[in-house]
């Protein structure tokens, strides 16, 4: 027998003091014989009803179905013949109550819209598999520290890739794009041959479930990066070749998943769970007013996330929503792992239920967040998922804004520069950037930027990084902090940058765009901002060569040799050892064959000063592996100890 759903087929027990009642996300279940409708809504509800449409937008209602309240669920069931399945149809539910007016929703756990999300689809979901998806899996992962993360936007990484290409490589079908600005650009052989020659093993998608910004049908160039959640379960329509279609998005979300997949690289979504769109009108508050938000105490809405209203992860359902919706999209669309957007929001025992039950599943799905909010939560700051909760939430990881500020300024002033501008006093944060925000003995917390107790009990806890999208790039950044920089000198700081990015032993972290130079124009927050603001040059990728191949080496380099990438805290303390501090000079050793590497000692200095300065390393004779911009592993000559010289404004590293 033939089953068609929309919904998760998952249940969630709600407990309280007092009983015990079960709430079904499963919002429509639908065999050839039956539709089963069911939404999770106040009891004291009033009118409770299904409306079934042809189209997923126009047209009246061809049914309108009545619910009865049952144990925690609004339900209905449909009984019809084979030929009057509903398969194809549309539905959305509607209600009154003494909060709620007359709205239609297509619930709240919906997983296949028409188009702009307004109605529910009913389709088998099985109808959506790419070929051969059946036998796409996992991708295996020893430790986090492993990845090497590339976070990209749909519509930068592709919709510019034939206007910049040269003429020559305009009608070679390998080098062209069919499809931007949409998932299967991904897949295309140009885009995995560049990720792949880059080296990177893990796809960070800005959010790409389905958001409210974009009109999905309008021809018209648009943009955003997609923070403005309606749908949470169903693949962005504006991403897909055809958003009128349901199966489509669906179809092409997978496919774009298994090309990557085939490639060797694993796919990380970003999540935005901790606000909606709106308030008034989200599917949220449509359905069960004011239980999926935070009020302040004067009974107003709590604003943590900066962007109107702010999500109660605390509350049973909602945190049962969360917990579902990620398995979800890793049972469906076999994601490997999740940035959760402001987790600051969020409370800590959601979070670990939600890696307590990923692990139930794959224990390599990787989770990291921004360990920060965006404003005050209405919930005790003790309780939520903040950098400094981190020890709470074992194996989940947040963004080290310590690193980052260290190396190119704070991020609240764009013209402020720090090491990377040769400003000295950032030392000892890019020290406990390098150990990956773990306690070290040589690291003075007292002088780190902006925590004075190390938040990681592992380095893999720490992602580390020196741009993302939400911020200047750092191309951008380096010409707003240091006036009248050059060409060569601004190459040379971006592969510094990127160095102790990429020698930490944090989890790495670039911005895609960053290997060919990329710049926004100096804009900081370019979410809105049209293409050619946004958009990748791809012939940077020629006229930038040199930064490209450093980039590659240096992954390569990371990938290759294990010291730079321990993974546990001990390890690290016992085995890098940092060397005497300089103004704008860092340097340390991994030591001993460190975590089994082939090379004895590795030595790392990074100096952004201007001119070249000496550091002191254990006697012995050392081959040259990095200097003056260039990577070569076989070797760029040798060196002896105790006094080497750092030249000006590079990374050197050597090894016995």
């Amino acid at each position: 027998m033939k089953r068609i759903i929309t919904t998760l087929a998952a249940t969630l027990l709600l407990t309280t003091a007092t009983h015990a009642q079960t709430f079904n996300f499963n919002e429509c279940e639908a065999y050839p014989e039956k539709t089963t409708f069911r939404l999770i809504a106040p009891p004291d509800a009033r009118g409770v009803r299904v409306r079934i449409y042809k189209d997923g937008v126009g047209g009246d209602p061809i049914r309108t179905l009545k619910m009865r309240y049952e144990n925690g669920i609004w339900t209905t069931t449909v009984h019809h013949s084979p030929k009057r399945s509903l398969k194809g149809k549309f539905y959305t539910f509607d209600m009154m109550g003494d909060r709620i007016n007359w709205h239609e929703t297509p619930g709240i756990f919906a997983k296949a819209v028409g188009v702009n999300g307004r109605r529910a689809a009913i389709i088998d979901l099985r109808d959506t598999n790419p070929y051969e998806w059946e036998k796409d899996t996992r991708l295996p992962l020893r430790s986090p520290a492993d990845l090497v993360i590339y976070e990209l936007h749909h519509r930068d990484f592709s919709i510019a890739r034939n206007i910049n290409l040269d003429p020559g490589e305009m009608f070679v079908k390998r080098q062209s794009c069919d499809y931007p600005g949409k998932f299967l650009a991904l897949r295309e052989p140009w885009a995995i041959e560049h990720l792949k020659s880059l080296g990177v093993n893990a796809v960070h998608i800005l959010p790409s479930f389905d958001f409210a910004s974009i009109d999905e049908v309008s021809r018209l160039p648009q943009y955003n990066w997609g923070y403005d959640p309606i749908n949470y379960n169903v693949p962005e329509g504006s991403y897909s070749t055809d958003a009128a279609n349901p199966e489509v998005r669906i179809r092409e979300f997978k496919s774009m998943v298994r090309g990557l997949h085939s490639a060797g690289i694993r796919v990380i979504l970003d999540v935005v769970y901790n606000h909606t769109y709106n308030l008034e009108n989200s599917n949220f508050q449509l359905t069960w007013p004011d239980y999926y938000y935070r009020k302040n105490a004067d009974g107003s809405y709590s604003n943590g996330s900066g962007c109107g209203n702010e999500t109660a992860s605390e509350q049973p359902i909602l945190r049962e929503f969360i917990i579902e919706s990620v398995k979800y999209w890793v049972n469906e669309y076999h994601i490997d792992g999740f940035r959760f957007d402001l987790m600051g929001v969020h409370d800590i025992e959601t979070m670990n239920a939600v890696r307590a039950a990923l692990d139930k599943i794959d224990p390599s799905i990787f989770i990291y967040g921004e360990g920060w909010s965006a404003g005050t939560c209405a919930y005790p700051q003790e309780k939520l998922g903040m950098k400094a909760n981190i020890p709470q939430m074992p194996r989940i990881a947040a963004f080290s804004d310590e690193l980052r500020d260290a190396l190119r300024g704070p991020f609240n002033d764009d013209t402020k520069g720090a090491f990377l501008a040769g400003i000295p006093g950032e030392e000892e944060s890019v020290k406990f950037g390098i150990a990956g925000a773990i306690a070290h003995p040589q690291v003075v917390m007292d002088k780190v930027n902006y925590t004075k107790t190390a938040w990681a009990t592992e380095p893999t806890q720490m992602i580390a990084y020196v741009s993302c999208h939400d911020d200047m790039c750092l191309v951008d950044r380096l010409k707003t902090s240091i006036p009248g920089i050059s060409t060569e000198e601004l190459i040379r700081l971006d592969k510094l940058a990127q160095t102790a990015v990429l020698t930490s032993q944090g989890v790495p972290f670039i911005l895609s765009g960053e290997e060919m130079l990329r710049n926004k124009k100096g804009v900081h927050n370019s979410f809105e901002s049209p293409d050619s603001i946004n958009q990748l040059n791809w012939n940077n990728t020629i006229r930038y060569a040199d930064v490209l191949e450093y980039y590659s080496r240096l992954i390569q380099l990371r990938k290759n040799h294990p010291a730079f990438r321990l993974g546990r805290a001990e390890l690290v303390r016992t085995s890098l050892e940092f060397l005497p501090t300089q103004p704008c000079m860092v340097a340390y050793r991994l030591k001993d064959y460190a975590g089994g590497d082939t090379w004895g000692d590795i030595v790392v200095a990074l100096n952004a000063n201007k001119e070249a300065k000496a550091i002191n390393i254990p006697k012995g004779k050392y081959t040259i592996v990095c200097k003056d911009g260039k990577i070569n592993e076989d070797g760029l000559g040798t060196v002896t100890g105790p006094t080497v010289t750092v030249p000006p404004q590079s990374a050197l590293i050597l090894h016995n």
